[in-house]
């Protein structure tokens, strides 16, 4: 294992240790050099572009994928995995994202399916089941009730019911795939004292996420992937983010937010009033042409359900929605659309795109009215329409024809903007742009809104990134508890007026 930042001290032995490690399905090179050498009593961060190898080199380490060649050692012991079990047997466990409880059980059997303790006459004891699960939280230090039914757990209480299930199993290894993406500031540092915890206890862990805030607060050492190969290793506190951002992306990148001055003119879009009892009060502000603003805030302040009523998918109960001095008719999204707007969701996958159709089709989705003609579309317009946007936003995919599901993320975020780019939208609402997608396909989504203000298009922009609503917006409209508690300049922004309007009151705020 190539290690560039040796330590003083000898480290310990790697609990897992994978090496060179290639996978290729048919002429498509996957992993070319996986590679990752995970210690007892670490938290280890994968990072790389979307593409970079990581998704491969997981699944690899699960046991879904059998690599064609490298080495995989356990604790020091050759390994070859056919299935998950495999990988399970020797101690590796997987914390995903979105975990997969079987929401009609309860969490002590959640934890324990399929080897629920049982009394001398062979029958499953409840009793003990629910005293090992209680012991199990104990030791996490989160108090989850072992009796509750799944479903309707949150992710964060969900994710930890899984890592109390890993080490029920006494895994030595934890991979966390982007556990943070849809959980709140709250359920992070929990997640993250759980982490700490487990390391204290001389657990490895595999961390993979594209916030650099949480690398470098959390983990002891980073591995950097790029176009499916190792590129180094480092201690966490001897290299800094633009060094791995460096290797990450092959390239310097002189400015995650590329921000170009654009010419302010006139009130595209006007909301007076809006408000939607329980949810959002009194909302109003206004976007001009070539204006970015951004709605900042913390998770459950309301960002979003005020852009769904702006756009017609929600209702409201009173105020208005103006574009161009028109009102705009109220829980009616084909309105908003013939009225000129446009409405890039948070979750692209379920609300963005239709996973199985192919590139063209969803870039298409839009603009079927216009492509028909007696009822039938015209395949040949259709698939120029597609192919000039998806070349203006530099969609990397082997064909056009090929389904969505295939791309990176980032792409995918691609294909949803040229979705809506393709109507020429004079307003935007663009929510959480970058989620989920890797460093340098952000500075590409960050140039493209730059350049679309730049055309005069007005853009709403929605962001729980603190550094992306300062970099990018021309104005930010702050949100607490459904009511805007601050309205900043670009100049006046600054990270604590941000983050005080976001959790002070009304009354409170300047």
């Amino acid at each position: 294992m190539r290690d560039d930042t040796p330590g003083l001290e000898s480290p310990p032995p790697p609990v897992l240790s994978l090496s060179g490690a290639v996978k290729t399905f048919g002429p498509v090179v996957a992993l070319a050099d996986g590679t990752v050498e995970i210690r007892p009593g670490e938290i280890h961060a994968l990072v790389g572009e979307n593409g970079a190898g990581k998704s491969t080199l997981v699944k690899i380490l699960a046991g879904l994928y059998h690599p064609d060649a490298g080495e995989f050692e356990v604790e020091g012991r050759p390994v070859s995995f056919r299935t998950v079990a495999d990988s399970k047997a020797v101690g590796i466990s997987v914390i995903y994202q979105e975990p997969t409880l079987f929401p009609d059980l309860t969490v002590a059997e959640n934890i324990f399916i399929g080897r629920q303790p049982r009394g001398r006459l062979g029958l499953i004891s409840r009793n003990e089941m629910r005293a090992q699960a209680d012991r199990l939280f104990e030791r996490l230090g989160v108090p989850i009730d072992p009796d509750r039914i799944a479903e309707g757990l949150s992710i964060a209480d969900q994710q930890i019911i899984e890592i109390a299930k890993a080490i029920s199993l006494d895994a030595k290894v934890l991979i966390m795939d982007e556990p943070t993406a849809a959980l709140s500031g709250v359920e992070v540092d929990r997640l993250f004292a759980v982490a700490r915890n487990l390391r204290d206890r001389g657990a490895g862990i595999l961390f993979i996420s594209h916030r650099f805030d949480e690398i470098f607060a959390l983990t002891d050492r980073i591995t950097v992937m790029r176009d499916g190969r190792y590129i180094a290793t480092h201690d966490t506190a001897a290299v800094s983010a633009p060094e791995i951002v460096r290797e990450m992306v092959g390239r310097d990148i002189a400015q995650l937010f590329p921000k170009e001055p654009a010419e302010i003119g006139e009130v595209v879009l006007e909301v007076a009033g809006l408000t939607r009892a329980g949810v959002f009060a009194d909302i109003d502000f206004e976007v001009r042409a070539g204006e970015i603003v951004a709605l900042a805030g913390l998770v459950g302040a309301g960002r979003t359900e005020v852009a769904r009523a702006v756009f017609g998918i929600d209702a409201y109960d009173r105020g208005s929605v103006r574009l161009l001095g028109a009102q705009v008719r109220a829980r009616n999204p084909q309105a908003a659309i013939d009225a000129g707007m446009g409405f890039v969701p948070e979750d692209r996958r379920k609300q963005g795109l239709v996973m199985d159709l192919s590139v063209t089709r969803n870039v298409s989705l839009t603009l079927r009215n216009t492509l028909a003609r007696f009822g039938l579309i015209n395949g040949a317009r259709e698939r120029r329409e597609a192919a000039e946007w998806s070349q203006r936003l530099q969609v990397k995919t082997g064909s056009p024809d090929y389904a969505v599901s295939t791309l990176s993320g980032g792409n995918q975020q691609k294909v949803v903007l040229a979705k809506w780019l393709a109507t020429e939208p004079k307003f935007l609402i663009v929510d959480e742009p970058t989620r989920g997608i890797d460093v340098g396909t952000k500075s590409e989504v960050h140039r493209l809104l730059s350049d679309l203000a730049g055309r005069g298009i007005a853009i709403l922009m929605i962001s729980s990134e603190l550094p992306e609503v300062l970099g990018m917006a021309d104005r930010v409209l702050v949100m607490h508890e459904g009511r805007i508690t601050a309205r900043l300049d670009r100049a006046d922004a600054t990270p604590e007026a941000v983050m005080h309007a976001a959790t002070a009151s009304m009354e409170h705020s300047a």
